[in-house]
């Protein structure tokens, strides 16, 4: 039987067209304008008010570009998208080759999720806002993410649900790091480091992929051989080295690789470089002091009444830098590795209120190698060699929203690319990581390592 309020018959042709019509008027708009223009001035003088428009755009574009790649280009770049790439039947076509779109039971009327609107944030990413159909969900997107890809001659699809009926699809059309991004520059004074937000890159939108080291944020990277880890450390200390030099910020290595952050030796708190040390001081001991270092704290607020510290030369940011993390939890002796675990998993369960944080480095994310990835708040996966690897670096089903880390190319130029998750969205971003070369990584620790100024009181409080 019928229910009531709904019929068999679909829509009229007409009223279809209508609908379109008034969702997009700059189809009429624009050569309405252009008509009465010409009937009322004349065709020469809308010719010229048009070629003038044209000739400002073009000398706003060569004597300006900051702020035309700011404002205009944005805006330029999504009309041209929204009508070259997701109008008529070129969106529809994409949309039913992926199986995307459904029919309704009654009228047997082909129903085709809608475009809202696209924003082209740079030349290679777009994101497209779309209303899907009832009955259709962003998991089916999701599912079908490499296929529409595909249909869209792009290289990759990100599914990002906005609200109710309404999802975005990111799409990436070409890599939007073709050249290698420049170190940041070091502040000069204390006072103008935020270690709550650090440049350590660019993002896919040509905006700054940011880090944070405070508030209970523990960085984990994990990344293939040459896939640009020490890229991230570099970064961000250079953005702390201000902070470094004030006491404001202290190193703790674990190097057991001896390798890359032997160079930052001369700058550290401490700094061991062994597993099994001859000397009784190794990156066990070394973790040891650093967890001893964060409960004598914890100690100092409960008498003082405090509930977080506030960093300062008294109650410094302590930062542990674990190079790899398979070599101190999985490859080496069997007691220091169970003694690490409970140390790191206290580190990161307790060391938000005193200013204590971790960055770690892995090659192979696996739970047998690193057992306590989970701890870490913010974690960046770069190149891998395994898809599985993203989803265990990033959280579940994050390969299958976008994040490709294993399609990354093994060659030099791709360095330091990898992907994110934005927190709020829950969507793989892709990030690139500045690179730090070995001058620019001397230049810090002279920097750091020469007579400092007198140091701020504070720096910024630990939330």
């Amino acid at each position: 039987m019928q229910s009531e309020g709904q019929s068999k018959r679909s829509k009229g042709r007409e009223m279809k067209a209508a609908v379109w019509t008034a969702r997009h008027p700059g189809v009429v708009a624009t050569p309405a304008a252009l008509t009465a223009s010409g009937v009322e001035l004349g065709w020469t003088a809308t010719g010229g008010i048009v070629g003038g428009a044209a000739a400002g755009l073009t000398a706003w574009y060569r004597a300006h570009p900051d702020t035309f790649d700011r404002f205009a280009a944005p805006r330029v770049r999504s009309v041209w998208r929204r009508w070259s790439h997701y109008l008529g039947h070129r969106w529809a076509d994409a949309l039913r080759a992926c199986e995307l779109v459904t029919t309704h039971r009654k009228t047997g009327e082909e129903q085709v999720p809608r475009v809202l609107r696209v924003r082209a944030h740079s030349p290679s990413v777009e994101t497209i806002y779309v209303r899907f159909c009832q009955g259709q969900h962003p998991r089916h997107f999701e599912d079908r993410a490499e296929e529409l890809a595909e249909a869209l001659k792009a290289e990759r699809v990100a599914v990002e649900r906005v609200k109710p009926l309404v999802l975005a699809l990111v799409v990436q059309r070409r890599e939007p790091f073709t050249e290698t991004i420049d170190a940041p520059d070091m502040p000069d004074d204390a006072d103008a480091v935020d270690p709550s937000s650090l440049c350590v890159g660019e993002n896919e939108y040509g905006g700054e992929f940011r880090l944070g080291l405070t508030g209970g944020k523990h960085v984990f990277v994990a990344g293939a051989s040459g896939s640009g880890k020490n890229s991230i450390s570099a970064s961000l200390l250079r953005g702390l080295a201000p902070a470094i030099r004030a006491g404001l910020v202290r190193l703790w290595i674990a190097d057991p690789k001896q390798l890359e952050f032997a160079a930052l030796a001369p700058i550290a708190h401490r700094y061991a470089d062994s597993t099994t040390p001859d000397n009784g001081y190794g990156c066990g001991e070394l973790v040891t002091e650093y967890v001893e270092t964060m409960q004598a704290r914890q100690r100092d607020l409960k008498a003082t009444g405090q509930r977080k510290a506030t960093i300062s030369r008294e109650h410094p940011l302590d930062l542990l830098i674990l190079d790899e993390l398979g070599a101190l939890l999985a490859y080496g002796d069997g007691a220091t590795a169970l003694q690490l675990k409970k140390d790191l998993s206290l580190v990161a369960s307790q060391g938000r209120a005193t200013g204590h944080t971790m960055l770690g480095m892995v090659q192979e994310p696996t739970k047998d190698t690193v057992p306590v990835r989970e701890l870490f708040t913010v974690r960046v996966c770069l190149r891998v060699t395994s898809a599985s690897h993203v989803n265990m670096v990033l959280g579940d089903n994050m390969r299958e929203r976008g994040a490709i880390a294993d399609e990354i190319p093994n060659t030099d130029d791709t360095a330091g690319i990898g992907y994110v998750v934005r927190h709020r969205t829950r969507v793989p971003m892709r990030i690139r990581a500045a690179y730090v070369n070995d001058a620019e990584l001397d230049a810090l620790v002279r920097f750091v390592a020469s007579n400092p100024p007198l140091p701020a009181g504070e720096l910024r409080a630990v939330v």
